[in-house]
């Protein structure tokens, strides 16, 4: 009884010097300034000769797959914070974002901080010196980028020590209002992971009607399915949380609206998940949305190309098929009795391929909806540069693309993670929002002498869908 008494009594002195050498602030207030010597050494940092600020995006640039880099240079990054540990559903971590609003892109911050969100707090411009610092995944192959303070024996990066943290992350007295980046849950992709998003027209199944965020039969995380409306039917995604979120037994709402959460990727990174910073960015008190209905649609332009000559140029009528740069032009393609078009750099000789496609043109005054639908494959991309781009526009003359304006939509474009040849689909894009006579086109470019940059996309069953 006395040794069980002897280890209770030294478990409280631990929690005691664990909190209070972790949390700056005994009752917990978000700061609103920072001390003199943290604004000094923020200064000292921004005022150093031969120091330079790199963007998020060149940073993750440095990333190395299956390694951790060491960061030799004498370079800082500027971001703002876009997910907070308060409600205990983020630990030992937070991701930085590079604007406060319109974000492109985040990174995240490994640290033996906890409760880091009385320092860090929800849209505290932070600048981490990362001279001496690593960048690489905490758990090799997650897919998830992030600033850490050592490297282990796996060549994972490993945490920021409470030292490292506080002489290299420091926080500038601004606190911006982050305004959460609007998408669909079809749009998620791998370049959101630790934005702030919002997802619109959204609500839980009824199957999970009483059920809560989290399950108390789970250790860990509870992954939850998340529904929205998007065109003729609905998108599925998980909405993650941690067994340790204050809000884990809150019944989940019944009804239709918002959801404002963080993208990051489940442990082994096999999954997009959206994690929630608290549950009052949950905001489903209205209706639940109902998917168009395709029957008060009708097919104004379409086109599946199986009426195509295999390996010629691209002739179909409406169709309009140019080489930017480069000679080489989208082409006609079969394969078991399907046809499709696919432009390929393999072999051109041209330094540059640059290629549109443009569909026929639509008259949109004469619609209330309208919406685009496609199938797209790839096959031999070796590189993110060797890009497709879908884009539309209204002041297009039939010919010159060059002089035309074109504004990109987005589409669910190929990667190099999805198989050879296999066909998807590019997602039912809303067009509604334009006005006049509008073009679809789809822009290559690659390259036929890189042998990184001289892989094929391909597209089939091209639909624009009107009422």
């Amino acid at each position: 009884m006395k040794t069980n008494k002897l280890i209770i009594f030294f478990l409280a002195i631990i929690t005691s010097i664990s909190f209070t050498s972790c949390v700056e602030d005994g009752d917990f207030d978000v700061p609103n300034s920072i001390g003199a010597e943290e604004n000094s050494a923020l200064q000292a940092l921004l005022n150093t000769s031969g120091y330079s600020e790199i963007s998020i995006t060149n940073l993750k640039g440095l990333f190395v797959n299956g390694q951790v880099t060491e960061i030799t240079s004498d370079i800082y990054v500027k971001g703002y914070v876009s997910s907070s540990d308060r409600s205990g559903n983020f630990y030992k971590e937070f991701f930085i974002q590079d604007s406060p609003t319109s974000p492109t892109t985040a990174i995240k911050v490994v640290t033996e901080f906890i409760d880091s969100y009385n320092k860090f707090n929800f849209g505290r411009e932070v600048y981490i010196n990362l001279k001496g610092l690593y960048i690489g995944e905490v758990r090799s192959g997650d897919g998830v980028i992030a600033i850490g303070g050592d490297r282990n024996i796996d060549d994972e990066v490993e945490n920021l020590s409470i030292n490292q943290t506080e002489s290299a992350v420091l926080r500038s007295i601004n606190t911006e209002q982050i305004t959460p980046l609007t998408v669909k849950l079809s749009q998620i992709n791998d370049s959101h992971v630790g934005v702030f998003v919002k997802v619109e027209n959204a609500h839980f199944p009824s199957s999970l009607a009483g059920k809560t965020y989290h399950d108390s039969n789970n250790r860990f995380d509870t992954q939850r399915t998340l529904e929205s409306c998007d065109g003729f039917g609905f998108t599925n995604f998980i909405l993650e949380t941690s067994a340790f979120a204050s809000f884990g037994f809150t019944p989940m709402p019944s009804g239709g609206g918002s959801i404002s959460a963080v993208v990051s990727k489940t442990f082994n990174g096999s999954d997009l998940v959206l994690a929630l910073n608290s549950v009052e960015d949950v905001d489903m008190n209205g209706p639940k949305c109902t998917p168009l209905d395709i029957n008060d649609f009708s097919v104004v332009v379409e086109e599946d190309f199986d009426a195509g000559t295999d390996n010629t140029n691209l002739n179909f009528p409406g169709w309009v098929n140019v080489a930017e740069t480069g000679s080489e032009l989208w082409t006609e393609q079969l394969f078991s009795g399907n046809g499709y078009a696919e432009f390929s750099a393999f072999r051109t000789g041209d330094a540059v391929n640059v290629g549109w496609l443009v569909s026929p043109s639509v008259d949109l005054s004469a619609h209330s909806q309208v919406f685009v639908n496609f199938m797209l494959a790839q096959h031999h991309l070796d590189s993110s540069a060797n890009t497709l781009e879908v884009l539309v526009s209204t002041d297009f003359d039939g010919s010159n693309v060059a002089a035309a304006t074109w504004q990109a939509i987005s589409a669910n474009i190929p990667t190099q993670a999805d198989s050879w040849y296999q066909f998807k689909d590019g997602g039912l894009i809303d067009l509604t929002a334009f006005t006049g006579t509008l073009y679809v086109a789809f822009k290559y470019t690659g390259s036929g002498t890189d042998t990184d940059l001289d892989g094929a996309y391909m597209i089939d069953d091209f639909r624009i869908l009107a009422k």
